[in-house]
């Protein structure tokens, strides 16, 4: 259709004897307005108008992050107390916040009944000691065969193992101190019956010192090294800030919210108690399979679990489509994206609100002093 029309155009000019190079310019003018150029692609009624929006490329990010976790001061050795037999427990000496020193007597049982089984046992003892000398003196008389003795030997030596059983258990009918410390816990009251290893008192060691316990997701537990510095916050203590140490780096995640136990060890400090709520700012190395992507809080939306949405420029068409996402830790620079993106993808971080998949978006002006994205 364009040739024809500069035929039509050139041949009179040529009749009237025009210039070639006059010939040749008109050809290219016409030829260049006879060419089509593909309009923008028309908003999709359903979809509304053009959003004016900003994007932003994504990169790699260093894989270094920070992360704000919180967690509960806890004694680093916390041991619960009980008894090894059953019975009534006749008396406990100290309450919830009592200090107490290595040896100190606790609580203690009614040993009626233990006392009666140990002196059965020590009765027992006597009367098998009695049977096997007998049965070595009639074995040297003849009388009786050797394994006959043997068994009044076995005999005897059960009976001991018994007498030794029921003075062991004679023993821990008395709670002492493990060590000095401070009473955390009293579940059990006088006048009642104990079970075997039931707690009954709980002990903070003090001289173990205070650390600050956090659960962790896994992705996160990989990333943390015993023995790096981290900054903690405790409210009950002011706005100042501790410096703590991670001290231990849980082996096994807790089977019921899938977390990892990281302890933080913290300075000496009187005001510390048990219980405390606090925070710690951990400092995260680089994860193994490679640098995540980050993209602003913004462009996040129907967050869930570890999961999320954005909305992906698609260049050509100038659409939106929605993109499912694995989300990481979340920082003041934004979140960072562990799956889903590509480097280089355009994410769009403003008007998510007003966007749907397919909507076709326009580029907003950047305000003035901020770069273009």
């Amino acid at each position: 259709m364009v040739k024809n029309r500069v035929n039509r155009a050139v041949q009179p000019a040529l009749r009237a004897g025009a210039s070639p190079l006059f010939i040749l310019g008109l050809s290219a003018a016409l030829a260049a307005c006879g060419e089509t150029k593909a309009p923008p692609p028309a908003p999709n009624p359903n979809l509304g108008p053009a959003v004016p929006v900003r994007v932003v490329s994504v990169a790699p990010v260093s894989g270094v992050t920070e992360l704000d976790v919180a967690g509960t001061v806890r004694l680093k050795r916390e041991t619960p107390l009980a008894f090894n037999t059953p019975g009534r427990i006749a008396a406990i000496m100290v309450r919830e916040g009592d200090r107490v020193q290595a040896g100190q007597l606790l609580a203690r049982l009614d040993t009626t009944a233990l006392g009666a089984n140990q002196a059965s046992a020590a009765a027992e003892v006597v009367r098998a000691q009695a049977d096997m000398k007998r049965a070595e003196d009639l074995f040297a008389k003849g009388w009786v065969t050797a394994p006959r003795v043997e068994q009044a030997r076995a005999t005897m030596a059960a009976a001991q193992a018994r007498a030794r059983a029921a003075g062991f258990d004679v023993t821990l009918a008395s709670l002492r101190a493990p060590a000095s410390g401070v009473v955390l816990a009293r579940p059990g009251e006088p006048g009642q019956i104990a079970q075997p290893g039931q707690a009954i008192l709980t002990i903070g060691e003090m001289n173990q010192g205070f650390v600050l316990r956090l659960p962790l997701a896994d992705r996160d537990a990989a990333r943390v090294r015993q023995g790096q510095p981290a900054t903690v916050r405790i409210p009950a203590l002011g706005a100042g800030t501790l410096a703590g140490i991670v001290s231990e780096v849980g082996a096994r995640g807790d089977d019921g919210t899938g977390t990892f136990r990281i302890e933080v060890k913290l300075p000496a400090d009187k005001r510390l108690a048990s219980g405390q709520i606090g925070s710690a700012r951990l400092r995260l190395g680089p994860s193994e399979p490679g640098a995540p992507m980050s993209v602003p809080a913004t462009a996040v939306f129907a967050a869930r679990a570890d999961e999320g949405f954005v909305y992906v420029l698609e260049p050509v068409t100038r659409r939106v489509r929605q993109r499912l996402v694995a989300l990481g830790a979340v920082s003041d620079a934004g979140v960072v994206i562990t799956g889903g993106l590509q480097p280089g993808d355009q994410v769009v971080t403003t008007g998510i609100d007003r966007l749907r998949d397919g909507q076709v978006i326009e580029l907003a002006r950047q305000p003035q002093g901020q770069p273009a994205k």
